[in-house]
């Protein structure tokens, strides 16, 4: 029974009929293509809504969670019990002098390629990091040595009593996968990054090198979260897991890559439990064999 779509009539003050979803499947919004439904779907179209989206959950108690391009995100097989909300929609980016401001649901490579437009460097390493703006500020993404600490000057957040507050990269506290975003629970709305200027030749080599390595490494021709453990210390989740013997090990439609060892992978059948099976005998396996705890980098939402 959906306890939520009693609230319908509050957020459709504000959206058209078409963006508010009720029993939406989630499996269509993640990168895992598994999951359940969401009691009720949202999609803004602008920062406006998303601020009064927020405020009406928080008013009326009701339990509230943010998609961007579902990346990094596995959303269990009895899906979220109440407002889930995708903002890949809200996405504008302007570009001003060596300055890029972006919008929370723009995605990174929208970025970078906006960037390698105006002759600006420092953003290539998220060429080909499959996230959101918001998603990416909130768990400080990287990659190729890059990572969003070394590039934001300021995000413009909700917090927890819903002010509007612009926060200094200082502020928002960044470390390994973290930042003061995900440790409060506030959310991004938009995000200002400080680049240098550089030459579009240089920017594009880097970037179509980055992006071979991508493609020869990484199994993008599976449904996956992408990496989906965070690098302990002194180790690399993927080689611990080549070494315990992992590689192609696979619980149902979930499967350890063949490609690469890091990465769990949905073979087109799977269900959210096979893949939740599955990170946990890994996790389970290195443990017994190494000692070493791996702790998963994609966030797992919803009910069994």
């Amino acid at each position: 029974m959906n306890k939520y779509d009693k609230f319908v009539g509050l957020f459709g003050k504000f959206y058209d009929e078409n963006d508010i979803k009720i029993d939406e499947k989630l499996s269509s919004y993640v990168n895992f293509k598994v999951g359940g439904p969401a009691d009720i779907l949202l999609i803004p179209k602008s920062k406006e809504q998303v601020i009064k989206s927020v405020e009406v959950c928080k008013e009326n108690k009701i339990p509230f969670y943010f998609i961007g391009n579902g990346s990094n995100i596995l959303v269990r097989d009895g899906g979220f019990r109440g407002v889930v909300i995708s903002l890949k929609e809200v996405n504008t980016i302007i570009v001003d002098g060596d300055k890029i401001e972006a919008e929370c649901g723009a995605m990174l490579k929208a970025v970078s390629d906006k960037a390698m437009e105006n002759s600006l460097t420092g953003f290539e390493f998220a060429c080909g990091i499959p996230g959101t703006i918001g998603g990416a500020v909130f768990m400080n993404a990287g990659a190729y040595d890059g990572e969003i600490a070394h590039v934001i000057e300021s995000a413009e957040i909700i917090d927890e009593e819903c002010n509007i507050v612009r926060l200094s990269n200082k502020d928002l506290d960044f470390g390994y996968r973290s930042s003061i975003v995900m440790k409060k629970g506030y959310t991004v709305l938009s995000a200002v990054f400080k680049l240098e200027k550089g030459q579009v030749k240089t920017i594009k080599e880097l970037v179509d090198d980055l992006t071979n390595k991508r493609e020869s490494k990484q199994p993008l021709e599976y449904p996956s979260a992408g990496s989906t453990f965070k690098r302990p210390t002194g180790y690399f989740a993927g080689k611990l897991i080549q070494d315990a013997g992992l590689k192609g090990y696979s619980i149902g439609g979930a499967a350890v890559s063949e490609k690469h060892s890091g990465f769990v992978i949905n073979k087109g059948n799977a269900t959210a439990k096979d893949i939740t099976d599955l990170i946990k005998y890994i996790q389970d396996e290195v443990k017994r064999q190494f000692g070493v705890e791996l702790h998963p980098e994609v966030r797992i939402i919803g009910e069994e």
